[in-house]
Parts: structure tokens; sequence; C-alpha cells
């Protein structure tokens, strides 16, 4: 059973994860952790940057742990794997660096004719 506000990365473009780990912040939540396995781990670091830089200025990385995962193969071999979380915050309010939209009409700032 899948955690609440929790973003499996897998083998998916990027940008998918990116908006599910979005539409998780628009909902309401305050908290979205991304987790990953072996190969997928460089891509939750690009979902969480991306999120963070692009999408939800006002988010912050609070935490990142990282383990080690043994996993058993259908012949009975155990290997070891490596694994990330990343527990992204959003900050309510306005935030910093973030401009709302541009007022238009009279006096917007843009030459006459």
């Amino acid at each position: 059973m899948p955690e609440l506000h929790t973003v499996y990365i897998g083998k998916k473009p990027t940008m998918n994860y990116v908006l599910a780990v979005v539409t998780q912040f628009n909902s309401g939540s305050g908290e979205v952790t991304v987790k990953a396995r072996g190969r997928s781990i460089s891509r939750a670091v690009d979902v969480a940057e991306i999120v963070r830089n692009r999408f939800v200025p006002g988010s912050k990385v609070r935490d990142v742990r990282i383990s080690t995962e043994k996993l058993t193969g259908e012949d009975g071999r155990t290997a070891s794997v490596s694994s990330i979380e990343i527990l992204l915050t959003k900050q309510d309010g306005p935030q910093r660096g973030v401009r709302g939209p541009r007022p238009t009409g009279p006096g917007d700032g843009q030459a006459r004719p």
C-alpha cells in the first residue's frame, strides 16, 4: 500500500514525477517525500531540484535519508541496492523572489501610441 504524500521514482520521464509532486503540494500537502532505489536515485534528485527551483519556489529540502536495502532474487541470491528519501516541505505565505501577475492598462509602464 503506497504511503500518503509519497512519490516513488521509477523509469518514467522526470517531468511525470515533477507533476506528481506539484500536484501533491497543490492539493494541500505541506510535505512530500520523493523515494527511489538504484539507478533511479539521480532522477529523484533531479525531481526534487526541478520542483524546488522552477515550480514551487517556496519549497525546500528538509531531510535526505540514504540507506542500503538487501533484496533477494528469485534464484535466492541477495543484492544490496542503495535507496534515497528526499523530504520536501512547502512554506506558506508570500515567498521572496516570487512576483504576482503584471498589471495591465494605463500606467503599466508601456509606451503610449
